[in-house]
């Protein structure tokens, strides 16, 4: 019995507010001072949070487009040139949404107000997600 109770704690997925640290919860939000920017949808923050943009879809870097996810026309590198524009080196204000994959999927806001989810689709660089974007939508 003990072997099992293990194994599922073992094997049980993290929450995402494990994702985004002890200080920060799924409603609260929390500031994300960026380090680097992954990809076009990904970016880690100084404090090892990687955040994963909610219900946006861009190519990845080696310009493919996983099976099942939106494909945007736009290349991998130019959604991460994007992203670096609007995000990098920047602090952004982050409403959590979940997680996916060791990273917070999130809402972000940078200091000058602009949506970062919405910002990136309306550059043309990444589509919006629907599968995610009904759940909580992204350019309200």
């Amino acid at each position: 019995m003990a072997v099992s109770a293990g194994l599922v704690v073992f094997f049980w997925p993290s929450s995402p507010t494990a994702a985004i640290g002890k200080s920060a919860t799924l409603s609260s939000g929390f500031a994300c001072q960026v380090a680097s920017v992954t990809d076009g949808d990904t970016l880690r923050c100084t404090d090892g949070t990687r955040v994963r943009l909610h219900a946006v879809a861009a190519r990845e870097k080696d310009e493919s487009c996983s099976p099942g996810h939106p494909c945007p026309s736009a290349s991998g590198a130019a959604a991460t040139a994007k992203l670096t524009e609007l995000a990098g080196g920047q602090s952004l204000q982050c409403q959590p949404t979940g997680s996916s994959y060791g990273r917070v999927t999130a809402i972000c806001d940078n200091a000058a107000g602009v949506e970062i989810n919405c910002a990136m689709v309306e550059s043309g660089v990444a589509l919006v997600w629907p599968k995610f974007n009904r759940q909580q939508p992204i350019c309200s």
